[in-house]
């Protein structure tokens, strides 16, 4: 069985996931752009614009799970070693 969690360990665990999301939308966000710029530029029209914001959302898509998924789980192998767990002394 799992021990309870303290405060500490729930308040870092908060923070992690905000900080997965914020980095998670502003990445998504700089992937959508760079796709899209040929749109913004002027330079695809009709067809090839809309599949232009589709790939673009598709990456930004990818790249918000991507950054959200490997942040999580680079806390929780840091939590479950002991490195970066609140209230535990660093053992170096």
């Amino acid at each position: 069985m799992r021990r309870a969690r303290t405060q500490a360990e729930r308040d870092a665990a908060t923070v992690e996931m905000m900080y997965a999301a914020v980095t998670g939308v502003l990445l998504a966000a700089l992937a959508f752009a760079v796709v899209v710029s040929p749109v913004l530029a002027g330079r695809a029209h009709g067809a090839a614009r809309d599949s232009w914001l589709t790939a673009a959302a598709v990456v930004a898509v990818v790249a918000f799970r991507g950054r959200v998924i490997g942040v999580l789980r680079h806390h929780e192998r840091g939590t479950r070693t002991g490195r970066g767990a609140p209230g535990r002394e660093d053992p170096r």
